[in-house]
């Protein structure tokens, strides 16, 4: 693909993720004309918004899987892994703003599961740590994480992505008592 191609296709999916995320009736039409490009080019790639949206979310979990690679859940000191994980969401939450639980077709969801499933066995392991709470039910502490990251990221944007990340360590592993 062309540099300038690639650009272009950057700039309406990302437009396309905000503006969904904001009114899911947007038109092909009004993305394009927020991503600088023409409604044309958008529709030679995406003959539909909804085959749009499909590829929004398919860069979130793309973007999203990145961010669990990266934060090496699996071998890094828990509290390291949390706080890269919690950042690198926050951030891929702020440039994709869509519910990529809404993911569609058996690839998406089973790359969704997949993610759920890392992320599970993250906080078993962080339990097992001592650094989570082993009296919580099952999916309690993920279910946590998932709504802090997605609190940090959209209802505090002033907080900056490391700042939002230490939010949410700190209300997993301490709570909201004082210190």
């Amino acid at each position: 693909m062309r540099a300038d191609a690639a650009r272009n296709l950057d700039a309406v999916l990302q437009t396309g993720a905000r503006l969904l995320a904001d009114d899911p009736g947007t038109s092909i039409a009004a993305i394009a004309a927020a991503a600088g490009v023409d409604r044309r080019t958008v529709y030679r790639r995406f003959a539909t918004r909804e085959a749009l949206l499909a590829a929004v979310r398919a860069a979130k979990l793309d973007a999203c899987e990145q961010v669990v690679a990266e934060a090496r859940l699996t071998e890094a000191p828990v509290l390291v892994a949390l706080h890269r994980y919690a950042e690198g969401v926050i951030a891929v939450s702020r440039r994709w703003p869509v519910d990529v639980r809404q993911v569609q077709g058996e690839a998406g969801i089973a790359r969704l599961d997949r993610l759920i499933g890392e992320l599970d066995a993250f906080m078993a392991r962080a339990v097992r740590e001592g650094v989570i709470s082993p009296r919580l039910p099952d999916r309690w502490a993920r279910t946590l994480l998932v709504h802090l990251t997605n609190m940090a990221a959209h209802e505090m944007p002033e907080l900056t992505c490391a700042q939002g990340a230490d939010m949410v360590v700190q209300s997993l592993t301490a709570g909201l008592r004082p210190a």
